[in-house]
This record gives C-alpha cells, sequence and structure tokens, in this order.
C-alpha cells in the first residue's frame, strides 16, 4: 500500500505534469478561439464592405464554415498535445457522427435545404421575404436554419429543409414595386371627379413614379358602390410611405370634396297596425 509521502509525491507531480498541460491547453483554446473569432470577422467584413463587395450571403457561410473548421483542427491538436492518441478520437467522433446521422435524420433534410438555398439562391442577407407563414428580413443563413427578423423586432428560425421546399415570396429582388389600392364610392358620386382627386394625389407625391404610368379605373360594381382601383410604382424602399401616405390623403380629399364612400347600414321601418 502507498504511503501518504508517495501519494503526495504523486499528486505533485499530476499537477506539475499534467496539470499544467491542462491550464496551458486551455489557455490556448481560449486564446485560439478568440483569434480565430477576430480576424476571420474582419476579413469578412474586409470583403462584404470592401473595394470589390463579395456578395454578403456567400461570404457570411463561408466564414461561418471557416471558423467552425479552424477551431475543431486546435481542438483536436490540444488534444494530442496532452497526450490524448488523435486517431482513436478520430475513430469515437465517426462512430458517434455516424450515430447522430442515424438519430437525426430529420437534420439532414436542413442540410440539404441549407445547400440547395445557397446554390439557387432565392433570397440573401437583408432581404424581406415571406416563407412558411412568416415574414421578414433575413438576418443569417446557417446551413441548417435561416432566421428573420420580423418588423416588430421578433426573431424566427425557420427549418432550411421546409423552406427550400416551400413557396417563397422575396420583396427585395426587384428594385421596383406596385403600390395597389381600393377605393369604394357611391353610385352617386362624380366618377371622373373622383379619378380626378385619387390622380392627383398620386402624381404629386414626390417618391411615386410617373413610369410606370399611375392607374385610375372602375374595377367593379358593388352591391353597395363602385369599387375604383389606383396603381402606381414605387422604389421598393419607398413601399409603405407610399401606401400609408395615399390612403390619408384620399380620405382627406374625400371629405373635403364631399365624396361618399359607402359602408353597411342597418335601415329599420316600423310599421304601425
Amino acid at each position: 500500500m502507498p504511503t501518504f509521502r508517495e501519494i503526495q509525491d504523486s499528486l505533485i507531480s499530476w499537477v506539475f505534469d499534467t496539470g499544467v498541460k491542462i491550464l496551458i491547453a486551455i489557455a490556448l483554446l481560449v486564446i485560439s478561439f478568440r483569434v480565430i473569432t477576430v480576424i476571420s470577422r474582419r476579413f469578412e467584413k474586409k470583403l462584404i464592405d470592401g473595394k470589390h463587395k463579395l456578395d454578403k450571403t456567400l461570404t457570411t457561410t463561408l466564414f461561418y464554415f471557416i471558423r467552425i473548421t479552424l477551431k475543431s483542427v486546435v481542438v483536436i491538436c490540444l488534444v494530442g498535445y496532452l497526450g490524448v492518441d488523435t486517431s482513436g478520437l478520430a475513430a469515437l467522433v465517426t462512430s458517434l457522427g455516424v450515430g447522430v446521422g442515424l438519430a437525426v435524420n430529420g437534420a439532414l433534410s436542413n442540410l440539404a435545404g441549407g445547400a440547395l438555398l445557397l446554390i439557387t439562391r432565392p433570397f440573401k442577407i437583408d432581404d424581406y421575404i415571406e416563407a412558411q407563414g412568416h415574414s421578414g428580413t433575413v438576418e443569417d443563413i446557417h446551413i441548417t436554419m435561416t432566421r428573420l427578423r420580423t418588423p416588430d423586432n421578433k426573431v424566427i428560425y425557420i427549418p432550411n429543409g421546409a423552406l427550400s421546399a416551400d413557396t417563397i415570396v422575396n420583396y427585395s429582388e426587384k428594385e421596383l414595386r406596385r403600390v395597389d389600392f381600393s377605393f369604394s364610392i357611391s353610385y352617386d358620386s362624380d366618377f371622373e371627379k373622383v379619378k380626378s382627386l385619387i390622380l392627383d394625389i398620386i402624381t404629386s407625391h414626390p417618391l411615386a413614379l410617373n413610369d410606370p404610368e399611375p392607374f385610375v379605373r372602375v374595377s367593379s360594381h358593388a352591391d353597395k358602390g363602385l369599387t375604383v382601383t389606383a396603381r402606381v410604382w414605387v422604389k421598393n424602399g419607398d413601399y409603405w410611405t407610399v401606401n400609408f401616405d395615399v390612403l390619408e390623403s384620399v380620405k382627406t380629399s374625400f371629405d373635403k370634396n364631399g365624396i361618399e364612400i359607402p359602408y353597411n347600414q342597418l335601415d329599420v321601418h316600423v310599421k304601425e297596425k
């Protein structure tokens, strides 16, 4: 049975040998991870915002994989430094990878979906899209999921498998968008006057475009009145500003000019016996 002195000497030997190695490995791990993150993000920002301005989506995804790969290499090297047989570790990682792959079969579809999104490019970072019943600005595209930020600042994570197999509406891909309006007026209203009022409001708006030409016509004869459809083209970023401005201006103009807007009402006739 080992004596206390022998146990003490073994402990001291372990502290000054293996213990120091573990502390050095932890320090190198923290420093290496930090250096990899800082340097990669600087290069990423330089490539995106620099003179040549590479595509933000592909650059961000590429550097994400570079960071993961470099950090994995650091971990394997430090494990070898601690005296662990890395060949056995590689075999263990491979076995675990197979087991995890079988256990998370659904994740493979997300992996394939992420690759498909990066190849087909239906959208890129900073685009405003609608998919899977959600809409928002694309903040990040990872290999298994895509992150959206909604207008009210919520964050939505959509699996790439479902996203790549569903319909995607990209509101940012084209430079111009058309704003559509529908106004109801009574049959007694002067349509030509209404048309002139709406055209004046649209054409006088500083953000509305005259080419393509604005459109104002009667689109239907409804039960309660005429439906007037107006269309105007704007730059993509001006869509909501023009939409709200025109709606408010048309309401004010209709009130000033006595244009009646029909609404649901109930007429009750009391018949006396």
